[in-house]
C-alpha cells in the first residue's frame, strides 16, 4: 500500500455525520466538534459551526438555518458542507499558520464515485491544495495501531453517526467490508420515538443524544442508571419533566444494535476461512472504533 508522505502543512479530516475531527501532522487533533453549521439563509453566510452551531439546533428563527449537512456518512447538503469546511479549514490554517494544505479525508467504504467526487470538490473549494481519500475502516485500523501489513485477519467495526463500517483487513488492504446505514443517529431517533410512545413526551435531538451518551447501553448495567429529562407532553403540549432509565434506553436502541450485530455476522460469513479463524482465535484482532457521540 502506497502511503502519503505527510508534512507539517497537511491535514487529516474525519468528515463524520456526527462530528468533524481535524488533525495536523506532528500536532495531533486540533479540532473536534459536531458536524453542524448555522447559515444565514439570505446571504449564505456562516454564522456559527461546531459546538456553537449545535447549541442553535431547534432554536433558530426563520432567517437562520442550523443543520447537519452530512447524512449516512456522505454529503447531503453540498453548499452547507462547503461553507462549513471552509470555515473550519480557515480557522485551523490561520491558527497554525499553514498555507493551502493537502488534505487526507476519510470516507465510508461503500461510497459511490459520485459521492467521492462530491467530497473532493467540497474540500478543494474549501481551500485545500490537494485531496486524498482513505476508507474509514482503514483509517481506523491505522489509528488504533493494528499491524495491518501482516498476513493476519483484523476486523474493524467503526460505529459512526450515520453509518457503521465493518471491514476485515489483511496485508494492508480491505478483504471484505460492509457499510450499514444504522449507527448513532438511528439510536438517537430510537430514543426520541421511545419517549413519545411510552413516556408520552416529545424530546429534541440534543436531549436524546445526551440520554444516549450518559446512560445508553447495549446490555443492561449491573446498577440501573436514571436521568431526568424535559420535553413537551404529547397530549397537552405543555412542558413536562420525567425520568428515564438505562434499561429503557437499552430497550429503545435494541433493534438498531441487533442490526449492527447482523451486519457484523454477514461480514464474517463473506470472510475467507483463514482470516475469520484468525479473528475468532485472537480476539484482540477485532477492534471497535466508537464514534456515536
Amino acid at each position: 500500500m502506497k502511503l502519503l508522505k505527510l508534512t507539517n502543512r497537511d491535514l487529516g479530516i474525519d468528515l463524520g455525520t456526527a462530528n468533524i475531527l481535524v488533525s495536523i501532522n506532528n500536532k495531533g487533533i486540533v479540532f473536534r466538534e459536531p458536524s453542524v453549521v448555522a447559515i444565514k439563509k439570505d446571504a449564505q453566510e456562516v454564522l456559527a459551526f461546531g459546538n456553537e452551531a449545535k447549541e442553535m439546533l431547534g432554536r433558530t428563527p426563520e432567517t437562520i438555518n442550523a443543520i447537519r449537512p452530512m447524512k449516512d456518512g456522505v454529503i447531503a447538503d453540498f453548499t452547507a458542507t462547503k461553507l462549513m469546511l471552509r470555515s473550519i479549514i480557515y480557522k485551523v490554517t490561520r491558527e497554525f499558520r499553514l498555507m493551502k494544505p493537502r488534505v487526507v479525508i476519510g470516507v465510508p467504504s461503500g461510497i459511490t464515485e459520485v459521492e467521492e467526487r462530491a467530497v473532493q470538490e467540497a474540500v478543494i473549494s474549501s481551500g485545500a491544495r490537494e485531496v486524498y481519500l482513505i476508507e474509514e475502516p482503514m483509517a481506523a485500523a491505522i489509528g488504533s495501531g493494528l499491524k495491518i501489513e501482516e498476513p493476519t485477519g483484523n476486523m474493524i467495526v467503526d460505529i459512526g453517526g450515520g453509518t457503521t463500517e465493518v471491514a476485515v483487513i489483511s496485508l494492508g488492504g480491505i478483504v471484505t467490508s460492509n457499510s450499514i446505514k444504522i449507527a448513532g443517529d438511528e439510536m438517537t431517533e430510537d430514543i426520541i420515538n421511545y419517549a413519545k410512545r411510552y413516556l408520552g413526551m416529545i424530546i429534541g435531538e440534543v436531549t436524546a443524544e445526551d440520554i444516549k451518551m450518559e446512560i445508553g447501553c447495549a446490555l443492561p448495567f449491573m446498577t440501573e442508571l436514571k436521568k431526568v429529562i424535559r420535553g413537551r407532553d404529547t397530549n397537552t403540549g405543555l412542558p413536562v419533566k420525567k425520568e428515564i432509565s438505562s434499561l429503557e434506553v437499552e430497550v429503545a436502541m435494541r433493534d438498531s444494535i441487533n442490526k449492527i450485530v447482523d451486519g457484523i455476522k454477514s461480514t464474517l460469513e463473506n470472510t475467507p476461512p483463514e482470516l475469520s479463524s484468525d479473528i475468532v482465535v485472537n480476539r484482540y484482532n477485532a477492534c471497535w472504533w466508537w464514534g456515536i457521540d
